[in-house]
């Protein structure tokens, strides 16, 4: 009984690290493209989860939501922040904080 109960645990934290890693990429690509369309630099490639929920979805299944925060730069001197928000493996939200325009 111990062993299927850790054989269990085991799964649910290797699907979890899985699926959370899947979302990462998402939301990165995502930042990027943002960042693309407003013209700055996304900043150190990376973006990091900051809040993750459960919610129920449309279908009234249960779905993780997951709150993502990257950083970018318009003129290289400041930093910015931008957030990033997945339900599931959609991209429901893209934020960038207001910055200065380079002239």
């Amino acid at each position: 009984m111990e062993s299927l109960f850790l054989v269990g645990s085991l799964a649910v934290v290797t699907w979890y690290w899985w699926d959370t890693m899947q979302c990462k990429e998402i939301a990165k690509k995502a930042g990027k493209q943002a960042c693309l369309n407003a013209q700055v630099q996304f900043l150190d490639d990376t973006v990091a989860l900051k809040k993750l929920w459960l919610r129920r979805a449309e279908n009234g299944r249960l779905q993780l939501c997951r709150i993502f925060f990257f950083e970018f730069a318009s003129d290289g001197l400041y930093r910015y922040q931008g957030r990033i928000v997945l339900t599931g493996k959609r991209v429901r939200e893209v934020d960038m904080d207001a910055y200065r325009i380079s002239e």
